[in-house]
């Protein structure tokens, strides 16, 4: 038989008759700490596993189409110009090693690459449809400096900039908030619990068997109370939380739609061959233009003038595979599938945070069944828990009746997280309107001139729709509601500047 003693020994288990000596009532206090911390690890790694997972694809997929990409070109150039292309290869090398770097680590600004890259293509390719005569470096720089004005590759490259910057920002943004979610519920998931609540978890989980009571588990309401308590910090990321979350949506939906960095680099072979071959037969005017702004060049030596480009390589036209011949997938799946299976992880994710303590209470290890309210522990012995539930958050706890709890003090590492996730929230709502924050110049009068065009009035036009348009060179970059905040209240831009160079080093 059970011997019961006295409780005048215990410190927190209520002092009636018990059969747990002051040893085991320690060792019981440990046990319930372990218990609970084992149980919110094990909900927040889930979610962890889940944003983790999701991230590696994504990551792997950008990186392979990007691989897939560029072997296509090298390819089909090396099939259609032969040693003309081989010769100038590495233009186009340097050409994806920067759009890999950018999506590696960012500090690339794609428009101003883009431009280079075209303006490096015209300076070869206005040498060699020009072969009569010889180009000193400085007038092909004279050359190169008129790309925009003289349109040597038609509307291909302001269609594929402006494809590409918005589509790898969403891109690359996107991963970028899958590893910071990963990030925040990694680090937010070790739980410290106070003495204070380490004392609720006792009285609540191991109280009950020093009066004999094993197999009766606490009430739910009881549960609620303590684990609102212990969580209370953590309840307090839901706001910034769920501004996230939405915010991700909406890049999803970019994705899924015009941004879509699949469709951008499936066809660039296409595109940019398209242009090579627009340049070709545009190439008398063009180089008429080119001679009445840098000058009459001077003829080659006779017995040095070489074929005109015209008879040689460029005389086969580049064609695309058809739909069913060309490689549509990148790491054994596609962008529209990815996004869609993320889209319902984030969507499952929203309010975790305020969900928390209810999670944890509906493991059978921390409480009874929300039905079952006359037969359970609460706190004092095997009876129905009278107390109301009180809130989430740290702000809501001053009349918690289970846990004390020291509403003064918010937790320094729940504050960095809720400050990280402010700094992507606004990453993304960035790159939803196709700029790269990395790149914005906020004391420019047209804030947004960064890498990648934004949507005029908050709107971007389907890839049908941009395909088949001829739009105007002046594309409105679309200012979200942070920038205009920040144009009413100038004096926070010196702080705001500060706080995304700081926070922007955890994200690259």
């Amino acid at each position: 038989p059970t011997l019961y003693l006295p409780g005048d020994h215990l410190k927190i288990c209520p002092q009636g008759y018990t059969c747990c000596s002051e040893e085991m009532e320690e060792k019981y206090s440990l046990q319930s700490k372990d218990d609970f911390k084992s149980v919110v690890n094990e909900q927040c790694n889930n979610l962890q596993d889940i944003f983790d997972s999701r991230y590696k694809k994504f990551d792997e997929f950008f990186k392979e189409l990007l691989e897939n990409a560029e072997k296509s070109l090298n390819d089909m150039f090396v099939k259609t110009y032969g040693r003309l292309y081989m010769q100038n290869s590495e233009l186009f090398k340097d050409l994806f090693e920067e759009l890999k770097r950018y999506y590696a680590v960012g500090n690339v600004n794609l428009e101003e690459m883009l431009n280079d890259f075209w303006a490096h293509l015209l300076e070869r390719m206005f040498r060699l449809v020009n072969s009569q005569y010889q180009f000193t470096d400085e007038y092909l720089e004279c050359v190169s400096k008129h790309t925009e004005q003289l349109k040597p590759f038609g509307d291909v490259p302001r269609k594929l900039k402006l494809q590409v910057t918005r589509a790898f920002v969403a891109a690359r943004t996107f991963a970028q908030g899958l590893a910071a979610a990963r990030d925040v519920v990694s680090k937010v998931s070790v739980v410290n619990p106070t003495a204070e609540c380490t004392h609720a978890l006792l009285k609540m989980i191991y109280c009950s068997h020093c009066r004999g009571l094993v197999t009766v588990k606490p009430c739910y309401n009881y549960c609620s109370n303590i684990m609102r308590g212990c969580l209370a910090n953590q309840g307090d990321l839901d706001l910034e939380w769920n501004n996230f979350i939405d915010a991700m949506l909406l890049v999803a939906e970019r994705l899924e739609g015009p941004f879509n960095i699949e469709s951008v680099m499936d066809p660039i072979d296409v595109k940019i061959s398209d242009a090579i071959m627009n340049m070709q037969e545009n190439s008398v005017q063009v180089s008429q233009k080119v001679f009445q702004g840098c000058g009459a060049p001077n003829p080659l030596p006779a017995g040095r003038i070489s074929r005109s480009i015209s008879e040689t390589a460029f005389s086969a036209r580049f064609r695309p595979y058809h739909p069913e011949e060309r490689p549509t997938t990148a790491a054994g799946t596609s962008l529209d599938r990815l996004v869609t299976d993320v889209k319902e992880k984030l969507k499952q994710a929203k309010k975790f945070w305020s969900s928390l303590p209810s999670n944890v209470c509906n493991d059978e290890r921390m409480a009874a069944g929300n039905g079952n309210e006359d037969d359970c522990w609460n706190g004092n012995g095997k009876s129905r828990y009278l107390f109301a539930v009180t809130g989430n958050g740290l702000a809501n706890q001053g009349n918690n009746p289970e846990v004390q709890v020291d509403t003064s003090k918010p937790d320094v590492l729940i504050l960095r997280q809720i400050m990280a996730l402010r700094v992507m929230t606004n990453k993304m709502k960035n790159a939803y309107n196709g700029n790269d924050v990395d790149f914005i110049d906020l004391s420019d009068e047209n804030s947004g001139e960064g890498s990648g065009s934004g949507c005029e009035d908050q709107r971007c036009p389907s890839e049908a729709e941009y395909n088949g348009t001829n739009h105007s060179g002046n594309e409105k970059k679309a200012a979200d509601s942070a920038g205009a905040r920040l144009e009413a209240q100038p004096y926070l831009l010196p702080v705001l500047c500060i706080l995304f160079l700081v926070m922007q080093r955890e994200w690259r």
